[in-house]
């Protein structure tokens, strides 16, 4: 019996593609973190920032008001009613975010169709975070309903105007 070298040999379960994926995926990441931390030194971002954080204002007061009124007067669970505040509170803040938000970055040139697709798919995502920490603050750690769906708007947030600024209306404007 003789003894093989020792090469860097993978098992067929895993084939060499996994180690590309995976330093695609980290070029990614790394490039979305090095987009964002450029972004943070831009005045216009900021500002940016701010009307979106306006326009969620009148969001999160729509998402708080629908899920009371479903579930105290509805009686729907909260899990049921944080989807149905969802539901309301995106499509008003597509609206003021497509209008006011980001027509800077041409916003009114793309059509509304594909906007509004790429804008739920963020929001689903933060929809997710949301549940997810509202789950954690209802069914976990005992906290009422409307506080915990509160923080958990509040704690989604940043996804949702990340996700936003980059992709759904995260282009150069078109030279007019």
């Amino acid at each position: 019996m003789t003894d093989a070298p020792l090469t860097d040999q993978r098992p067929a379960s895993s084939p060499r593609g996994d180690r590309g994926r995976t330093a695609r995926a980290a070029d990614a990441a790394w490039g979305l973190v090095r987009r964002v931390h450029l972004g943070t030194r831009r005045p216009a971002n900021w500002l940016q920032l701010f009307q979106f954080a306006v326009v969620g204002g009148s969001g999160y007061v729509i998402n708080l008001a629908v899920f009371a009124l479903l579930t105290s007067v509805g009686d729907v669970h909260h899990v049921l009613a944080a989807v149905g505040a969802f539901v309301v509170a995106v499509s008003n803040n597509f609206i003021l975010n497509r209008i006011w938000t980001f027509r800077s970055q041409g916003a009114l040139d793309d059509h509304a169709g594909f906007q509004a697709a790429r804008f739920l798919a963020v929001s689903v995502a933060g929809l997710a975070v949301n549940l997810l920490v509202l789950l954690i603050l209802v069914d976990v750690a005992g906290v009422s309903e409307l506080p915990a769906q509160a923080v958990a708007v509040a704690v989604a947030t940043p996804v949702n105007f990340i996700g936003n600024k980059l992709w759904t209306f995260g282009r150069e404007p078109r030279p007019r």
